[in-house]
């Protein structure tokens, strides 16, 4: 017998046996909790009091202190408030730097919402073409029903961010501000995506019904004119030219006159977006070091640069962000951050809560069985700022978030390095810091992973 039909009969042996719970397991249990030596007394506890302020480690907590060896950052931290906007927090927290610093500003910000309004019409426009593509499968096969139930979510991805800031250009805070839903994003979100599923099976039936590609195309041209007027209504209407002047920290009057958004991009964005790279870990079977990959239906402008990844070792992914923080860049990355976190303090570490001597069992699953098993994945986007290192190596990581100022100190946290290893996934870096053969893999064809993927979850679980 094959170890396939070994199976086979082990699965049909497993589902011709009863499944229930008799009453005789069920008193057998209530037996077992009652004579375990410490259950009752972690229910006492745990009825009255947080699990996750039981189960924390104190001495974790003491010994991690918010100093680095390297630290870069002497600006405030922004507020995406209730939204999923990290990535585009954590992309115009990057470029900041160097536009304050070519200012001569001590403190700015690129406008959040502009990004924000033409991510969401260009990614309409891409869910759109991506209903016209698919048209002739069914409407429950697999990639539709995942277009269908995320039309426009409001994380994304490094690349992403670039294609936006290349085509659509940058403007200050000032002259896009923040509005009620750009900052709460929720009901505009259900009501932009709620016309959207509408115009999805419009678009369905027409190409179904037989109508021309010409019909087909006028009628998702007259849909992508409703977005735009409702994202408007929304969020403002995105500037083509504005007037920029400012004093700079030594009180000195400045004016560019009127500028485009594109062209205040080309002037103050101090970085080649051209040359940085998304570099990943993913520890899975199914993809490989050393080689690029991309997810499926995983994208915001229809013609820009697709997501691509390069997998490698994460002692790699370290030593490439320790040392561009060592030359004084900070890192955009990428995270599952919601685990082994205090939000209140700011810390993370892969050992701060026992959950294992809360409820007396182990908690082991690797960082591959994890993803396998959709335990863990992107959540969130942000930016190294610093690093402490000893003898050459990383011990922990300091890092700008966009949750305001409230938590750790002044809204800068701190990750000890033994969290990396285990919930950090990707960050952005130059080409230029890879080995000659990475730099050759990243013109390789990409691996294309499936559209509901965790690696291209990012884009659709950002967290708030």
């Amino acid at each position: 017998m094959t170890a396939a039909d070994n199976q086979t009969a082990v699965i049909t042996e497993l589902a011709s046996a009863s499944g229930s719970l008799s009453q005789e397991r069920l008193r057998s249990l209530r037996s077992e909790f009652d004579s375990h030596p410490t259950a009752a007394l972690m229910r006492n506890a745990v009825t009255q009091v947080s699990v996750m302020d039981i189960a924390q480690d104190r001495d974790i907590i003491t010994s991690t202190p918010h100093t680095f060896s390297h630290k870069l950052d002497e600006w405030k931290v922004t507020n995406q408030k209730a939204s999923g906007r990290c990535w585009l927090f954590a992309g115009l927290n990057l470029l900041r730097v160097g536009a304050a610093q070519k200012m001569n500003l001590k403190e700015f910000e690129f406008s959040q919402t502009h990004l924000h309004f033409w991510d969401k019409f260009e990614r309409a426009n891409y869910f759109l073409e991506a209903i016209i593509a698919t048209a002739g499968r069914d409407v429950d096969d697999r990639t539709v029903a995942f277009l269908l139930d995320r039309p426009l979510e409001d994380g994304g991805q490094w690349d992403m961010f670039v294609n936006l800031v290349q085509k659509h250009g940058l403007v200050p805070q000032s002259v896009m501000p923040e509005s009620e839903s750009s900052s709460n994003t929720r009901y505009m979100n259900a009501i932009v995506i709620s016309k959207l599923r509408d115009f999805a099976q419009q678009l369905r039936d027409a190409v179904a019904g037989g109508q021309s590609a010409d019909s087909v195309r006028a009628l998702k041209d007259e849909f992508i004119g409703v977005v735009y007027r409702m994202l408007c209504i929304h969020l403002g209407t995105p500037p083509e030219s504005f007037d920029w002047e400012w004093r700079d920290k030594d009180n000195k009057f400045h004016s560019d006159g009127a500028v485009t958004p594109q062209q205040f991009a080309r002037k103050y964005v101090t970085l080649e977006l051209d040359e940085y790279v998304s570099i990943v870990h993913d520890p899975r079977d199914s993809s490989p070091y050393g080689r690029t990959f991309t997810v499926d239906m995983l994208g915001n402008v229809v013609g820009g640069d697709i997501v691509r990844y390069l997998n490698v070792e994460i002692s790699l992914m370290k030593e490439l962000a320790k040392d561009s923080i060592m030359a004084g860049n900070p890192v955009w990355m990428g995270c599952d951050v919601g685990k082994m976190m205090d939000r209140r303090r700011g810390v993370w570490d892969r050992e701060l809560f026992c959950f294992e001597k809360i409820y007396d069992t182990p908690f082991g699953q690797d960082k591959p069985g994890r993803l396998l098993h959709h335990q863990t994945l992107m959540t969130h986007a942000m930016l190294f700022t610093g690093v402490d290192v000893v003898d050459n190596e990383p011990r922990r990581w300091r890092v700008e978030n966009s949750w305001g100022s409230e938590g750790g100190e002044q809204g800068f946290f701190v990750m000890n390095d033994n969290w990396f290893d285990e919930y950090m996934f990707e960050i952005a870096v130059p080409r230029s810091m890879l080995s000659a053969e990475l730099q050759q893999a990243l013109a390789g064809e990409p691996l294309v992973l499936p559209a509901w993927d965790p690696m291209g979850a990012l884009a659709r679980e950002s967290m708030q």
